[in-house]
């Protein structure tokens, strides 16, 4: 197993998981771009995970409500959207991409309403997109699929990729 931390959150990954952290500067190595927190990859697909936690013990009440706000607007599905297009631009130039590949988002927030996540998610996959031009013309995805998540909703829906706050 393998479990990787970002802050005071942890998720486990099963052996049959390569699982990395790919937003620091040995992994990542360009800060022009943009990069998700972790990368796995297993056997049938390739998932980026990005983490933010407004939740932490020691994020200030102020900017835990500034992010709420954020979150709220949509003005976060911006960042998120170039953290994955950054993030998948640098794994294609590295011939790393050869699945399909899953965009997870984990907002560690309890007082987010499943309704919340979800319309976060549909804006998310438009504003990547999921499903490429009306066109057709393309004849591959840049991303298969995406969702927003909790830690409860993570939990519920990952189970194989459990996530937990460590004191």
């Amino acid at each position: 197993m393998t479990t990787l931390r970002e802050g005071n959150l942890q998720i486990t990954f099963p052996r049959s998981a390569k699982a990395r952290k790919f937003d620091d500067p040995k992994s990542h190595s360009l800060p022009c771009m943009k990069a998700v927190d972790f990368i796995v990859e297993e056997a049938a697909r390739i998932s980026f995970i990005e983490i933010k936690d407004p939740d932490h013990p020691n994020a200030a009440a102020e900017r835990s409500s500034k992010f709420i706000q954020k979150f709220r607007s949509g003005k976060l599905d911006e960042n998120l959207k170039y953290k994955y297009r950054d993030t998948f631009l640098y794994q294609w130039a590295s011939e790393r991409v050869d699945k399909p590949i899953y965009y997870w988002v984990i907002i560690a927030l309890d007082k987010l309403t499943e309704a919340e996540l979800f319309a976060r998610t549909d804006d998310l996959r438009r504003g990547l997109p999921l499903k490429g031009p009306p066109s057709g013309e393309w004849k591959r995805r840049i991303v298969t699929g995406c969702m927003v998540f909790n830690i409860d909703t993570w939990n519920r829906h990952q189970p194989r990729f459990p996530l937990s706050r460590i004191p």
